[in-house]
Formats: structure tokens, sequence, C-alpha cells
């Protein structure tokens, strides 16, 4: 059921107050305009500014008026019958416009427009309240549309939320189509996007709003004065941008591929298996989407990396969940929060969306975390674990973890994620293939140095110390003006404590609680040689 299907239906029984958050105020206007065409159903809209107005052209004027106290309209408002709005008499009012819905007694529809900030008025929930009621005995709904919307505990029992969808590839299409016949009005426009690239324009523009899409594609389009391959780009680098003021999801560089991972052959070959997984083809084959991995190990080796390399390696989209700017001050608005972070996510799908260091988000989940944060973390928990088992939109989820052993069982249990990875330090054969990796990095041949002396010298090194030890011995080489030596790496490598030293206890640790719980991501690491 599609939300105006949705919104009828909530019109139809009865319901008496719809909350639709939302930033996009027009269409929210719009569907329910249109739901209440089809419903023949009068509409009318209230605004702080403005009061309480008719909304199009209705039919049901005069009904409305004599439902009314004495003096419902301004005389002012009188002579304008044939315009498309008229003003109630002291409407303005959060609090008298609510005393005159009480005495309204026909069937409409009331869109109070940035109602959310009276809602902490004690009058105004009071008289809602009362409202409420009274509809709930016939077609007379309330909707409520904002940006932010906290509901008082006192009307929770009257209300039902009705989500804003993301536009999807179809309705993308349209909306290219249609800014761009609006564009053509005033600027000479040029089309030439063949149907490939149109299809990748409109798959660029998931994720976002239809308003926020629309923008995108008006100022790649003026700036250009054509809809061209570029205008892919362009919108890009706006749906990256208003992403990032979404202070929640932030796209991130992907260009990396397991090819500039040394080692690992393991998780390798598991991501090899399931690439393109998503398409239609395999679905047919009777494959469901992969859901994700859990990549746990000692701090350095690569955990991070491997998100990035991921959606490099299967050529999709990288969304960073920043896992601080979801928690808020308000109850109950760290689980909205969390929903819209999904719903963003499901609108980029087929996409990986990474989420750092995952105990920081989900250590506190346990039982005696309800008295520390008012059962935030649990129910952040449990929202999370819900979308992970019920969603059907392709998104993987990359998560990392240092300390698996303080997340909640239900997180890391199969059907949630559908592998533990564990990435211990590297052994030979990947300590050599990560000093050529960060050698050619830095425009150096890795045949030009004595790899076997350096790999021995770097044993018990991380794949951040062994990259932190190529730049320090760079940094010498420079201040020398002479060129890199397989010395300088060893004397990089000596002067470096690893951290396979100061912490090895915590690193023994966690081998032994991986070697029976988590899957190894290096194919050889039980026949290491004891790095």
């Amino acid at each position: 059921m599609n939300a105006l299907e949705r919104l009828k239906v909530l019109i139809n029984s009865s319901t008496p107050i719809v909350v639709m958050e939302t930033v996009e105020e027009v269409r929210a206007v719009r569907m329910v305009r249109l739901a209440c065409s089809e419903l023949n159903l009068a509409t009318f809209e209230w605004t702080i500014a403005s009061g309480l107005a008719r909304s199009g052209t209705m039919t049901h004027d005069l009904q409305f008026e004599d439902a009314l106290p004495p003096g419902g309209y301004t005389p002012a408002h009188r002579s304008d019958a044939e315009q498309n709005s008229k003003a109630i008499y002291n409407s303005q009012d959060p609090a008298q416009m609510l005393g005159n819905l009480e005495a309204v007694s026909i069937e409409a529809t009331f869109i109070l427009k940035d109602f959310h900030r009276h809602l902490e008025d004690p009058v105004v929930v009071r008289r809602l309240r009362d409202v409420a009621q009274k509809f709930s005995a016939n077609r007379r709904t309330v909707i409520i549309t904002g940006p932010h919307i906290a509901i008082p505990p006192e009307l929770a029992g009257l209300v039902e939320f009705l989500d804003m969808p993301l536009p999807d590839r179809q309705r993308l299409r349209q909306i290219i189509d249609g800014t761009l016949a609006r564009v053509s009005k005033t600027h000479t426009v040029q089309r030439k996007l063949d149907a490939p690239g149109f299809d990748s324009l409109a798959a660029s523009l998931l994720g976002l709003t239809e308003e926020e899409a629309e923008r995108a594609i008006s100022q790649a389009v003026v700036a250009r004065y054509a809809l061209s391959p570029d205008c892919v780009a362009d919108v890009l680098e706006a749906k990256k941008a208003l992403l990032k003021r979404s202070e929640m999801l932030e796209f991130v560089d992907a260009s990396n591929n397991m090819a500039n991972v040394g080692g690992l052959d393991n998780l390798k070959e598991w991501l090899v298996q399931r690439q393109n997984s998503w398409e239609p083809e395999a679905r047919q084959f009777g494959l469901e989407p992969p859901k994700g991995v859990i990549i746990l190990g000692v701090q350095g080796c690569g955990k991070s990396l491997c998100a990035r390399a991921i959606a490099g390696e299967w050529k999709l989209p990288l969304v960073k969940f920043d896992t601080a700017a979801v928690y808020d001050k308000y109850i109950g608005e760290t689980e909205k929060r969390i929903q819209k972070v999904f719903k963003v996510a499901e609108g980029l799908s087929p996409c990986v969306l990474w989420i750092d260091e995952l105990e920081k988000v989900f250590a506190g989940s346990g039982p005696d975390s309800a008295s520390a944060d008012a059962g935030v973390s649990s129910r952040l928990l449990a929202s999370f674990l819900s979308w992970m088992q019920e969603r059907k939109a392709p998104v993987f989820v990359a998560a990392t973890c240092n300390n698996v052993t303080v997340l909640p069982p239900e997180l890391i249990r199969k059907g949630r994620f559908d592998e533990l990875f564990f990435v211990d330090l590297p052994n030979t054969s990947e300590r050599k293939q990560i000093l050529s990796i960060q050698l050619m990095k830095r425009k150096r041949n890795p045949a030009d140095f004595d790899l076997d002396r350096v790999d021995v010298a770097a044993k018990g090194f991380s794949g951040a110390e062994i990259e932190s030890v190529v730049q320090t011995a760079l940094y010498a080489a420079y201040s020398r003006k002479q060129e890199l030596t397989t010395d300088d790496l060893l004397t990089a490598l000596s002067s470096t404590v690893p951290l396979s030293t100061t912490r090895a206890e915590e690193i023994s640790e966690l081998r032994a609680w991986a070697k029976t719980r988590a899957v190894w991501a290096s194919i050889s690491e039980a026949k290491r040689e004891g790095a």
C-alpha cells in the first residue's frame, strides 16, 4: 500500500490525528489534497501567519460556514468567494483555532502546518485532545505536518504516523523530465543523455527527497545548459553535500577495492562469491541479497579499509553512519533518527552502509543500561535488529568492531549478519603484500627493496603500523635528499614499538575468543607462524 492509499484509509477510518513528519511540506499538502479530492472531502489549511483557510476549490463552503460560531468568516473575506481561500476569523491563535474546530460538524480534513511548535502549550494540547476525541466519530481528521514532531503522551493514543517515502527510480525519472521541461521554459537546454545515461542519472538521485532531487537536477542543468553525462557527477556532488548536512550519513570515497588490501584471502573469496547477488537474476536464481558482515580484530589491521574496499570491489556507493550524531537529548528522538537512517539507506540501495566501531553504538544495550540512558540503547538495538532481520532493500552493512565481547549476543547471531570475520596481525606473505602496496602507493618499485629482511623485522606489526613505518622512512630519506632504501625501512621499524608488544595480553584474549567463534579472514591464519 503506497502512502496515498494509506492516507485515504486513515481518513476513511476516522483517524483523528495523522502526523506527517517531513521537510517536504508542499508534497505532503499536495498528497492530502489529492486524497481528499478522491474521497470528496473538504480540505482546510492552517498556519500561524494566515490562520485557517480553505484549500483549493471546495463545494462545502456554505456548510462549513454554517457549522462555525457566529462571525466565523471575517467580513473582509466574504466578498472573496471566487478566491481559493477564505480566512476564518480569529483563527491565527492555535488554541482559538482548535476551539473553532470543536464546533465543526461537516466531514473535512484540516492540515496544520508547523503545529509542532505549539505542542508544548498545555492549553493547545488539551484542546487538540478534545478535538481528536470528537473527530473520532466520523471522517474528520487533523493532519499535522512539520520536519520534527514530538507528540505529547496525552495524544499518543489518538495519533497515527504516515511516512513520506523517498522517490523510487520511476518517480525520479518523472522528476527529471518535469524539471527539464520547467527549466527549458526559461533557458535553452540541450538533451545529450541516452537511455542508459538517463537511468544512471535517476540512480544517482536515489536517497534524496523529491524536492532535493528537483533542486539537484535544476542546478546541474542550469550550470551546463544541458542534460548531459556531466550532470551525473554534478548530482552526486550535490547529493554528498545534502547527506553530509543531515549529520547522520556521509558519502565516503570508495575508489579502493580489495586489491588494495594485503592478505585476507578468505574474506576476499567470500565477497567475490556474493558480488552482484542483489541483481534480479540472482533473485530469480533463489538468492537473497547478503545482509552484512562484522569485521573484528586487532586495531590497525585494516578493518575500516576492508569496509571501504567492499564498496569499491562491488562498485556500490558507500555511506558511513555517524553513530554519535544519532543520539538526541529528547526522549523518542533517537529512535526517530535511526529510522531516518534506515529509510535513507534503503533509498540509496543497492549500497554499503558502513558502521565503524559497532561496540560504541550497542555496547550499552544490555539489561542494566535502562537506568543509565532511559532505555535508549536497548530501543536503538531493537530497532536495528528488526531492520536487519526484515529489510528487503539490498543494503549491505559493513560493521567494524574492536571488542566484540561487549556486544549483545542477539546482534551477532546468524540471520542478522551473514558472517563474523576476525582480522589478525598480518603473517609473512601478508606483510610483504602490504609493504608492496604501500611502496607502490608512494611511487616506489617493491623489487628495489629487500622485502624478506624488512618482513622479518616487521613481524608483529599491523598494517597501519607498516604504513606508518614506510612514511617515517620516506621522511628520513627526504631530509637527507636521498632515495628511499631498505636500511631506511629497517631503521624506522627498529624505532617503533608495535601494538602487539604494548597490548600483547589483550590481543591474546581476542585471538582466543575468535578461535572458535569467528571465521578467520586469512585462509592461512590457522597455519600462521605465530606473529
